[in-house]
């Protein structure tokens, strides 16, 4: 209902506005409305030649530029008085009453330590199921030569991954834990080894 009552008064408003304007356009056609003249622009002449120099001219007269001329130098202090004292402090050396035992001042023995970590291989079939980054922690031992040993998987992100985490624990290599100058068993080391999927 309303939008047929909005009809019935909008299409003759819009008939009586357009008959306005179209005979209020017509009397100024008709009549002697001028626009005010345009004025006439500016004349601008990007095309203008200048004189060019002629430098084998002997007459002409050329400057040449003056060079700043350099600060004066620091005065000089001839004053003794002025110059500090190179000696330095001087103190005695207090005489400590203490039994001290420093050792040897070398300790050859050391944790084992990784020489070669081969990083792992993302397994193909894991690419379907698995999320952009998985993480497999193994806890292995090192043996006196440096290779490791009785590799167990204690936690996973996915099962997926654990044999091709153990593969890789497997090819690293160590330098021996070292006590009393002796390579010795390292046992319980735990790492976490991480599978990112490259975009």
């Amino acid at each position: 209902m309303g939008a047929l009552i909005r009809l019935i008064i909008g299409v003759p408003g819009a008939v009586i506005v357009t008959v306005a304007l179209f005979l209020f356009m017509s009397i100024m056609i008709a009549g002697d409305v001028r626009l005010e003249e345009e004025k006439a622009g500016v004349n601008i002449d990007i095309t203008a030649q200048l004189d060019d120099s002629d430098l084998n001219d002997p007459n002409q007269d050329i400057k040449r530029p003056t060079l700043d001329t350099p600060p004066p130098p620091p005065p000089a202090v001839n004053d003794p008085s002025n110059r500090p004292e190179l000696d330095g402090a001087r103190a005695a050396i207090p005489d400590l009453d203490v039994n001290l035992s420093i050792g040897a001042g070398f300790n050859p023995d050391r944790d084992a330590q990784p020489l070669v970590r081969i990083p792992p291989t993302y397994p193909d079939r894991c690419q379907g199921r698995a999320s952009s980054m998985e993480a497999v922690t193994v806890q292995f031992d090192v043996t006196p030569e440096g290779a490791t040993t009785n590799i167990v998987v204690i936690d996973t992100t996915s099962r997926c991954f654990n044999s091709a985490a153990v593969r890789s624990v497997g090819r690293w290599k160590y330098q021996p834990k070292i006590v009393d100058n002796q390579p010795q068993w390292r046992r319980g080391v735990v790492t976490t080894i991480e599978f990112q999927l490259e975009e």
